[in-house]
Parts: C-alpha cells; sequence; structure tokens
C-alpha cells in the first residue's frame, strides 16, 4: 500500500563515511618567507577546520566539550557538606543566596509578590528529604541563578545515600500562553493552589535566568498524587533564560514544559527515571544543543518514559484547538542509551522508543543522533498518516544509530515500511548504522569527564543495513 501516490518514496542508497584521513595533521615548517604563502596556508587550514566541524555538525556539538568542568555525572560521590541556612515558608521580598552559605530546602518554598531571588555563582542548595524541599518561582516572581562554567550552582538531596525522587524539584511559573481553557493552568500535587497558577498572554515573559546549574535526585513521589519533576517550566516566556542546566537521576521527567515560549540550550538530562524532555500544553520551544542520556536499568522502560515526548495536551477536553498547539524546533540534540550491550537489553524488552508524538503536535528534529533504542520514533496511534501530517513530523540529516525501527507507528505495523521509505529519502539526508557506542562517540564511558561528541575519523554513518 501507498498512501503518498503522488510522491516518489524511492531510496536512495548513501552512504557518510568519515575517514581517518579527514583528521587535520599539520606537517608544514615554521620557516615560510613569503607573506602569501602564510595567507594560503592559514586559509587552507580554516577550510580543513570548516570540514572537521561539518562532519561533527550531528548530535551536541562544539570544538571543545562543552559538558567539562560544571556538569557532574558521579553526583554520588560528591561530599556537599551540612547545611548552615535554613530555606523555608515565602519568599516575598528581593532575596540574595550567597555562595558562603549552604541552604536547606525544607517543605515548600514559594517566591511570591513578584519578588527576585538571586542565587550567587557556587551557592550550594540541599532539598531535605522528610519535608520534600520544593522551590516554587510564582507567576511574577524571578530567579536569577546565574552560574558560572567553574562555578555552577548546585540544587541536590540532604540524604547520605542519594536516590533519585529524594526531593521535589524546581517550578518556574509565568504568564506566557497556554492551550488550556481560559489560557490559565495550575500545578498543583500537593502545593498551594493559589499559587500554583500559570498562563496569560504574554510570549516576551521573563521569569528569570537558570545557567550553569545543576539539579540533582529531585522528582519526589507524592502520595495519591503524580511525581514532581527535576525541573518544571510553565507557562514560562521566551525572554527567560534557560541554558547549561544538568538535571541528573530525577524520579520523574527531567525537564516538563507545559506552554509558554522559550529558547532553550545545553540542558543535560542524565538517567532519569520518566522523560527526559517532555513538551504538553502548546509549549513553542527551541531546543538546541542538548543532551538525553538513559539506562536500561535506571531508567523506566514503561510506556510513557522516552528522551522526548511531544504532545499538544494531556487532557483533551481541557484543551482549546483555537489556540496553538505544541511545536518544538530541535537541532543537534544527542539521545542515547549508554548499555555496552544494546541488543540484548532491547531483546529482553528493557529497551523503549527514544521519541514520542503525539496527536496533533509539531516535531522538527534536524542534525540529532538517536541511539540505542526500540524504535527511535513512535508516531500516536491517532496520528493519521498522511503527507499534510508527516509535513509537521519532520526528521532531517538524523543519525539513527543501533535502533530496533527509525520511524514507526503505534499499533499500526502495516504503515511502518511506508514510514521507514519516508523519511529513509534520500531528499531528508537520514543515515543509519549498527555502531558500538564507544566506536560512535568520543568517550561516554569516561567516569569523570564523558564526551558524548560524535567520533571523527571513522565511519560513523550509513542506512545500509
Amino acid at each position: 500500500m501507498n498512501f503518498f501516490p503522488n510522491v516518489n518514496l524511492e531510496v536512495q542508497k548513501t552512504k557518510l563515511v568519515f575517514k581517518a584521513s579527514d583528521r587535520i595533521e599539520s606537517n608544514y615548517s615554521p620557516q615560510i618567507p613569503s607573506p602569501m604563502k602564510k595567507i594560503t596556508l592559514m586559509i587552507c587550514l580554516l577550510m580543513l577546520s570548516a570540514g572537521v566541524n561539518a562532519q561533527q555538525e550531528k548530535g551536541i556539538i562544539g570544538y571543545n566539550n562543552w559538558l567539562d568542568n560544571w556538569t557532574e555525572f558521579k553526583p554520588h560521590k560528591v561530599d556537599y557538606g551540612e547545611a548552615n541556612q535554613i530555606l523555608a515558608g515565602n519568599i516575598s521580598v528581593n532575596t540574595k543566596l550567597m555562595k558562603k552559605n549552604v541552604y536547606i530546602l525544607q517543605g515548600n518554598v514559594y517566591v511570591t509578590n513578584n519578588a527576585v531571588l538571586t542565587i550567587e555563582p557556587g551557592t550550594l542548595i540541599i532539598g531535605d528529604f522528610e519535608s520534600k524541599g520544593t522551590l516554587v518561582i510564582t507567576k511574577g516572581a524571578q530567579i536569577i541563578a546565574n552560574g558560572l562554567e567553574t562555578d555552577p550552582i548546585v540544587f541536590t538531596s540532604n540524604r547520605s545515600v542519594k536516590k533519585a525522587g529524594d526531593w521535589g524539584g524546581v517550578v518556574i511559573l509565568g504568564d506566557a500562553p497556554i492551550n488550556k481553557f481560559g489560557n490559565v493552568g495550575s500545578y498543583n500535587l500537593d502545593l498551594d493552589p493559589s499559587l500554583t497558577v500559570y498562563g496569560g498572554n504574554n510570549v516576551a515573559a521573563n521569569s528569570g535566568i537558570l545557567k550553569f546549574v545543576r539539579i540533582e535526585f529531585a522528582g519526589k513521589k507524592v502520595k495519591g498524587a503524580d511525581t514532581f519533576n527535576g525541573l518544571t517550566i510553565a507557562g514560562v516566556g521566551n525572554k527567560t533564560v534557560l541554558e547549561n542546566i544538568m538535571v541528573s537521576y530525577s524520579g520523574g521527567d527531567s525537564f516538563a514544559f507545559y506552554g509558554g515560549d522559550v529558547n532553550v540550550s545545553q540542558l543535560v538530562s542524565y538517567k532519569s527515571i520518566n522523560d527526559d524532555f517532555k513538551f504538553t500544553q502548546g509549549i513553542q520551544c527551541r531546543l538546541f544543543n542538548s543532551l538525553a542520556v538513559r539506562s536500561s536499568y535506571l531508567s523506566s522502560n514503561k510506556d510513557g518514559s522516552r528522551c522526548m515526548e511531544v504532545k499538544s495536551y494531556e487532557k483533551k477536553n481541557d484543551t482549546d484547538f483555537t489556540k496553538k498547539l505544541t511545536l518544538v524546533a530541535a537541532s543537534n540534540v544527542t539521545m542515547l542509551n549508554d548499555s555496552e550491550n544494546i541488543k540484548a537489553d532491547i531483546q529482553a524488552g528493557l529497551v523503549k522508543e527514544a521519541v514520542y508524538v503525539g496527536e496533533s503536535a509539531t516535531l522538527e528534529l534536524k542534525r540529532s543522533v538517536v541511539s540505542g533504542f526500540s524504535p527511535a520514533v513512535l508516531l500516536d496511534s491517532k496520528t493519521e498518516i498522511n503527507p499534510a501530517n508527516l509535513k509537521k513530523i519532520k526528521f532531517e540529516e538524523m543519525y539513527f544509530n543501533q535502533c530496533n525501527g527509525n520511524v514507526t507507528a503505534e499499533y499500526n505495523t502495516t504503515t511502518n515500511a511506508e514510514l521507514e521509505n519516508w523519511y529513509g529519502n534520500s531528499l531528508f539526508f537520514n543515515v543509519s548504522s549498527q555502531n558500538d557506542n564507544k566506536d560512535t562517540f568520543v568517550d561516554i564511558f569516561n567516569a569523570r569527564r564523558p564526551d558524548f561528541r560524535l567520533q571523527l575519523g571513522k565511519t560513523t554513518a550509513s542506512n545500509d543495513k
């Protein structure tokens, strides 16, 4: 069956090969008498450098490993010390947290009354396990957590043996548009409903800055309710700065976006139990140069737990379809399962899809890497597979590696061959491979300073299987 009668879906076999000879090697003599030769040499080196960057353009990018210095992949082993200050109750006036102190976050702490909470670089805030410490930036208030690459701001757990879900998390609420009726939502769980309202008409709302920030072991389960996320972004506008944020070992989602309009980059989700990136309620998001790392044995393998979940709504009856539906435009994202035996884990049922696209949602994913999933992408069963819908679900210049299927439809195996042909068309420049992770990425098993960029100098992609 061909449901694209006017489209030629003939797949041309293409290969993308990176060879050892592509590396920059310089054996020239430093004694070059002619200025013109120096200029020529500089131009050649710049062209070679541009060629290397082009080779590495899929997945997270950077001439240097931008994960160095501010991230922590072994937070269980860090001794953060004891708190000497308490954060509790409401913060209703401008307040500054100082690096010289260590703060314990007790219970639900709300920044209210349009106040600004400023956090110095290097400040440590410890979420309390017993009282489920949670920081909520209410609508109209701001957080200025502007850390440094060499001095990040850290939120972590106060338990001696730290685990995912030890404390609540960080919640930021704004007045940018959402697609629920009335343009208003409430992030309740066990929080004060009068202080957890979000949504409005201010696309350019500014909820502050989160930059060079780590959030560890958050996402506590609320009895009789849902699970907190590491970082919840609800109705937040595009003047808010969200860059270089790492959420690790979250008991819920790492990053959850409920409506709003945001630009985000250099986000890192590491070993989340649930979703790494969740998008819903009409969020308009531009995501760039970000990373999600999952584990077959730590991340949940149940339905609804993915690297990226893109939905236009959570409850259809609450959704105003006259408003914008979810749109995520993402590029240079790396999503991987770091197992050393991915094929065995897939066969054992420990691995599910990396990306889920819900009915009526738009996802444009480009120049990204998906490695070690089954399948790479799953489309909602309610999505009718036709050219109009597939124009809203774009995968271009992708590298699918060690995936049991690239793009498939939920509960509809009869369309999978057509989907593979559609996205395998050479016009999209998507390629696939079955390379081991250690041969695909620079150094992902380095315990201290892993490097998740694509490795140069080797064959890294081919759509021949």
